[in-house]
């Protein structure tokens, strides 16, 4: 929705007049479409959490140094996490085998865990997926972090979605944020195909934006420009994704279509 009232406002030439605020969640956003819709006068803010957490658990609270950065540096920031609700007794990321908190350096991946009065207590009659889900006394999300020096939580991926290439760890986000800086593409999705000599290699499902093409080569090139040529996508198809009544694209159906071999059948440009 967010991405529909950018390209409308642009196309029109409309920049809001007055100060728009709004929220933005269910997937980490992209920092193009952040820096867009503050192009366009809309500021958003990034809330983050889980069924489990009751929704929104926690907010990228904006901090004020952060307006003397160029749009880009602002949209970098905005995309993260950091600030639990006021029920939450705590939100940080950890791995979640030595339950022992990352490293505030960038890099470390780990597990975002809540504890806190809006966490759930436990899953209806199966103690044992309760168990697992609160192993070491914290609730695990199952979604994949970095913290970063000022403790702000930078989302990968889900632990599902994380495309293992060669033993290398790939961020299908990493490389769908990329994807969405290309003018054309209006919508991505990246999902792990089997490959026999890698294992896993990453291929990128896209919607352009009407009225505007590109190539598949075009858009690998755009991504072998700006990322390690092993997090590049080997294969980019243009189709219209598949997405939930609240508009959330359904990766699990793009899954099912690569590993059954039907992805050709999917190409719609």
């Amino acid at each position: 929705m967010h991405g529909f009232i950018r390209d409308a406002a642009r196309k029109r030439g409309v920049v809001f007049d007055r100060p728009v605020a709004a929220l933005i969640g269910g997937a980490p956003p992209p920092a193009s479409l952040l820096a867009g819709m503050s192009a366009v006068g809309v500021t958003l803010t990034h809330i983050y959490g889980l069924t489990e957490t009751y929704g929104p658990a926690s907010i990228c609270e904006s901090q004020s140094h952060w307006s003397e950065l160029d749009l880009a540096g602002q949209a970098d920031r905005q995309g993260r996490q950091g600030v639990a609700y006021a029920l939450q007794e705590g939100l940080t990321v950890m791995d979640p085998q030595s339950m022992q908190r990352v490293p505030t350096d960038s890099a470390t991946v780990g597990e975002i865990m809540f504890r806190g009065n809006q966490t759930m207590m436990g899953y209806l009659k199966d103690p044992e997926a309760t168990d697992r889900a609160f192993a070491g006394g914290w609730f695990h999300t199952g979604d994949l972090a970095v913290l970063e020096e000022d403790n702000y939580a930078r989302i990968k991926d889900r632990s599902k979605d994380i495309i293992i290439s060669g033993g290398e760890n790939i961020s299908s986000v990493e490389v769908e944020d990329i994807l969405y800086s290309h003018q054309a593409v209006s919508a991505v999705a990246v999902v792990a195909m089997p490959d026999e000599k890698w294992g896993e290699v990453p291929v990128a499902f896209v919607e352009l934006r009407e009225e505007m093409s590109a190539s598949e080569a075009d858009l690998i090139a755009h991504c072998r420009g700006r990322l390690a040529g092993f997090k590049c996508p080997r294969r980019v198809i243009a189709y219209v994704l598949p997405k939930t009544s609240t508009g959330k694209i359904q990766k699990n159906v793009l899954r099912d279509a690569v590993r059954s071999n039907a992805i050709d059948a999917l190409h719609t440009g």
